[in-house]
């Protein structure tokens, strides 16, 4: 699987990702959180307070025991096996729509910084990683590399990693069992904060979100959002 491919569940104002998912399968299989720890090479203090912190969120995960003719441990309560379930299905279900859902725009080059260029597409400029020497070339977006903000509380582009920030509205939604695809279209010459975008043609990009994102951000057609991807998680290749 491609090394940028990372699955979040939200759940309440917490957010687990597969550090957290490995700590708690650790904990289940090695029997106590030490022990878990010592098989992932983490620090227990880390992987303590790493519990700790889900759980005030989240409610008991881990159950502790002392002493005792077995010497003690730690188990996932049923509420932490719960936790572990959803996120292998949120996990899968990004994997199998991540690998078949992109927006691939054309563009041409018109500045290089390295590795990194800014490619000049229908959605406005584009910063995307390019390797080989090229001027006209594609760009690959894909489903699982957006983030999608409100438009009234969204961050800054200079406050925020992702150097590609568009402003558009969800055009329609495919609501699954653990995750949504949300078509988004950006790029018109009016989107979301009124702003000019910088091309008239406009684009659709498909964003992979979790059912949780989806009602966090009240996702409809018709509703302004700000998509962010970082270019690091962009492609761009010759044509």
């Amino acid at each position: 699987m491609d090394a940028g491919f990372e699955a979040h569940l939200r759940a309440g104002d917490v957010t687990v990702d597969g550090d957290d998912a490995a700590l708690l399968a650790a904990v289940d299989r090695e029997g106590s959180l030490s022990a878990a720890a010592d098989a992932l090479d983490r620090s227990y203090s880390r992987a303590q307070k790493r519990v700790s912190a889900l759980e005030e969120g989240l409610g008991a995960l881990v159950e502790r025991t002392r002493g005792g003719a077995d010497g003690g441990g730690s188990r996932l309560t049923d509420a932490g096996r719960d936790l572990l379930a959803r996120f292998a299905r949120v996990r899968a279900a990004f994997a199998d729509t991540a690998e078949t859902d992109a927006a691939v725009l054309r563009g041409t080059v018109r500045d290089r910084d390295g590795e990194l260029a800014t490619v000049e597409t229908a959605i406005g400029d584009v910063t995307a990683l390019l390797f080989e020497d090229a001027t006209d070339v594609q760009v690959a977006v894909r489903a699982d590399a957006v983030t999608l903000h409100d438009a009234t509380t969204a961050p800054d582009a200079d406050a925020s990693s992702a150097r590609n920030r568009f402003a558009g509205t969800v055009a329609a939604v495919d609501r699954r069992e653990s995750v949504a695809l949300v078509e988004v279209t950006v790029g018109e010459e009016d989107g979301a904060d009124g702003e000019e975008d910088g091309a008239d043609a406009g684009a659709t990009l498909p964003v992979l979100v979790t059912v949780d994102s989806l009602e966090r951000l009240a996702l409809e057609p018709g509703r302004g959002v700000v998509a962010t991807f970082k270019a690091t998680a962009t492609r761009a290749t010759p044509v």
